[in-house]
C-alpha cells in the first residue's frame, strides 16, 4: 500500500466538498460573516459622531449668542432639538439620554462682554461615552473664534482684544475624568449575558435533539410554551450568578459606581435575561447540530457588539445602522445599565428602554413558539 495515494486524497477532498454543499447553513455562514464584517466596519462604524442632540437654555439672545448657536449648528456636530427653561429640565434630558448636550447662556451675557467681565457659556455634556462627546467639544474653540470675528466688529471690536471676551466651560457629567472603564464596563454586562445566555440555551437544546432525548419530550403532552419555559428558566440562575460577580468586580476593581435605583436595574436585567434565553431557544429551532447552534449564536453576537453602542458611539452610525441597532435588545439594556449605574436613573427614567426590550422579547418568543414543532422531521 502506497504511503500517499492521490486517488484516495481526491476521494476525501471530493467528499468534503459534497458535505460542505449539503450543509447550507455552515456554507452561508462562511460567506455571510465576512460580508457582514466588511459592511459593518466599512460603513456603519464611525468614531467621530455628528448631529448630536442639543438643547439650549437662553437667558440672553444677543448677536454674539446667535452667532455662537448658529456656528454650533453649522458645524454638523450639534443638532438643536429644543429649548429648556431651567437646569432641572436640562439635567433630566441628559439623564434620560434624550439629549447629548445642554448649552446654557447666562443672563446679561452680551452686556458683560461689552463691559469686559468675561462671562462663561456653559455646556453640560453627557460624558458617559467619552468618545461621543470628544469631537464636538474639541470643535467649540473654532466655533467661538468665528462667532467673535463675525459679531464683534466696529465699535465692539475693542471687546474682542487679544483674548476671547468670553469662555466656554464644559461640564462632563457622569464621567468627568473621561474614564474609558466607566463606559465600557457597564456595557460589558450586556455583551456577557448575550453571549452566554444565547449560546448556552441554543447548544443545550440542540444537544438533546442530537442525543434523541428530545423525542421522549415531544412524545409527552407538553405544550410549546411549557417546553420553552422549562428549558430556559434554569439558565436564569446562571445569569444571576454572572451578574452578581460582575457587579462586585465592577465596583471593586474598576471603581464603577451604582448610583441609581436597584429596582430599575432588577426589572431591566430580568427582561434582558429572558429575551436572550428566548433567542437561544429560537436558534435551537433552526440549528441541526451543536456546531450550527454555536455558529448562529456567534453570527448574532457580531452586530450586538458593533451596533449596540458598546464599542462605538451609537449616534455616529448612519440611519440604516441605527435602525438595525434599535432592533437589538443589547442596545436598550446597555443604555439602561449606564443610566442606572452612572446617571442615578430611577424606574421612570428607564421605562422606554424596558418597553423596547419587552417588545423585542414578544417578537422573539412568538417566532420561537411558531417554529417549535411537536414532532421531529
Amino acid at each position: 500500500m502506497r504511503i500517499f495515494s492521490p486517488a484516495r486524497f481526491l476521494a476525501v477532498l471530493f467528499k468534503e466538498f459534497i458535505q460542505m454543499r449539503r450543509d447550507r447553513l455552515t456554507f452561508a455562514m462562511m460567506i455571510g460573516l465576512p460580508i457582514m464584517q466588511l459592511i459593518l466596519f466599512g460603513y456603519a462604524i464611525n468614531s467621530d459622531p455628528k448631529h448630536l442632540r442639543t438643547l439650549v437654555e437662553m437667558a440672553d439672545n444677543g448677536p454674539v449668542v446667535r452667532a455662537v448657536i448658529s456656528g454650533m449648528a453649522n458645524s454638523d456636530y450639534f443638532d438643536f432639538i429644543g429649548v429648556v427653561s431651567g437646569t432641572e429640565e436640562g439635567d433630566r434630558a441628559l439623564r434620560e439620554g434624550t439629549a447629548n448636550f445642554v448649552v446654557v447662556i447666562p443672563p446679561d451675557f452680551e452686556r458683560d462682554i461689552v463691559r469686559g467681565l468675561h462671562p462663561d457659556v456653559l455646556i453640560a455634556a453627557d460624558a458617559s461615552d467619552p468618545s461621543a462627546a470628544a469631537g464636538a467639544v474639541g470643535a467649540m474653540s473654532g466655533i467661538v473664534q468665528v462667532a467673535i470675528r463675525e459679531t464683534l466688529v466696529g465699535p465692539l471690536g475693542a471687546s474682542a482684544g487679544a483674548q476671547a471676551p468670553f469662555s466656554v466651560v464644559v461640564h462632563r457629567q457622569y464621567n468627568p475624568e473621561g474614564s474609558t472603564s466607566l463606559n465600557i464596563v457597564p456595557g460589558l454586562l450586556a455583551i456577557i449575558l448575550s453571549m452566554t445566555m444565547v449560546m448556552i440555551t441554543a447548544v443545550a437544546i440542540v444537544k438533546e435533539s442530537e442525543k434523541g432525548t428530545m423525542e421522549m419530550l415531544i412524545a409527552t403532552p407538553v405544550r410549546p410554551a411549557e417546553v420553552m419555559l422549562g428549558k430556559i428558566l434554569p439558565y436564569v440562575f446562571v445569569g444571576y450568578v454572572q451578574t452578581g460577580v460582575f457587579l462586585v468586580a465592577a465596583g471593586r476593581f474598576f471603581g464603577v459606581p451604582f448610583l441609581g435605583n436597584p429596582l430599575a436595574f432588577f426589572w431591566g436585567f430580568n427582561l434582558y435575561l429572558v429575551v436572550n434565553l428566548a433567542l437561544g431557544f429560537l436558534i435551537s429551532t433552526v440549528a441541526r447540530s451543536q456546531m450550527q447552534a454555536m455558529q448562529i449564536s456567534f453570527f448574532t453576537l457580531l452586530p450586538t457588539i458593533l451596533l449596540s453602542g458598546f464599542m462605538f458611539p451609537f449616534s455616529g452610525m448612519p440611519n440604516w445602522a441605527q435602525a438595525i441597532g434599535t432592533a437589538i435588545p443589547a442596545t436598550h439594556f446597555l443604555r439602561l445599565v449606564r443610566k442606572v449605574m452612572l446617571k442615578g436613573a430611577d424606574v421612570a427614567d428607564v421605562t422606554g428602554d424596558m418597553g423596547a426590550i419587552s417588545l423585542i422579547m414578544l417578537v422573539i418568543v412568538t417566532v420561537a413558539l411558531l417554529r417549535y414543532r411537536q414532532t421531529l422531521d
